[in-house]
């Protein structure tokens, strides 16, 4: 996978369907633990709701898992609905809870899946959507001298500077897409000229 979307940060909407109230939670999670963790602050916070229906798809070992569930409700109806939409917007990374309080009116099974999908959509559209892309973290070890050209580049390049170190020599950190590596290698695109290239890991940016 060289690309996916998530979102920036949790964000709440909230449905009424014939007195049944839905409130709908989307978190930025990195892990199925995260998401688990999540899920149940959700369940103490709405301790008393009739359902918290939810769904991920976190991405580990880089391989996406998936896992939806209805509790309680028919089958069908809410998690599988709202898994569905998050496959459609190619969301990872990303828990969503549907937590409903009963109104006392039975909505069917159509009118389930139609709620729950409309609350996953609803919190998704007030979400802040950010596509992240594969690519590296990398020291580069520098002289004094060079730093300010080094800086002009990324900016220039659109290369993100996370740390600067002031040692012997400077060590400057940077974050870029896979795409724009073999720019910074090349030394005929340079100028200022590094005296170590490390990369540290591969990453999501």
């Amino acid at each position: 996978m060289d690309e996916f979307k998530t979102i920036e940060k949790e964000v709440e909407s909230e449905l009424i369907e014939k007195k049944s109230k839905f409130i709908a939670s989307i978190f930025k999670v990195n892990s199925v633990k995260e998401a688990d963790e999540k899920l149940l602050e959700v369940k103490k916070r709405y301790y008393d709701a009739k359902h918290n229906c939810y769904t991920y798809r976190v991405i580990e070992n880089d391989r996406i898992i998936e896992k939806s569930s209805d509790d309680g409700e028919p089958s069908s109806t809410a998690g599988a609905p709202m898994l569905n939409i998050l496959k459609q917007n190619n969301l990872c990374n990303v828990l969503i809870v549907v937590t409903r309080y009963f109104g006392g009116i039975l909505l069917g099974t159509g009118g389930l899946v139609r709620a729950y999908s409309r609350s996953t959509q609803d919190v998704i559209e007030k979400s802040n959507i950010v596509l992240k892309e594969s690519g590296y973290k990398i020291n580069i070890e520098i002289e004094y001298k060079e730093l300010e050209k080094l800086k002009y580049f990324c900016k220039k390049n659109e290369i993100k500077i996370t740390n600067i170190q002031y040692l012997e020599n400077v060590i400057v950190t940077i974050e870029l897409r896979k795409d724009k590596e073999q720019l910074i290698r090349k030394s005929d695109n340079l100028n200022f000229e590094y005296l170590k290239y490390n990369i540290i890991e591969e990453k999501f940016i």
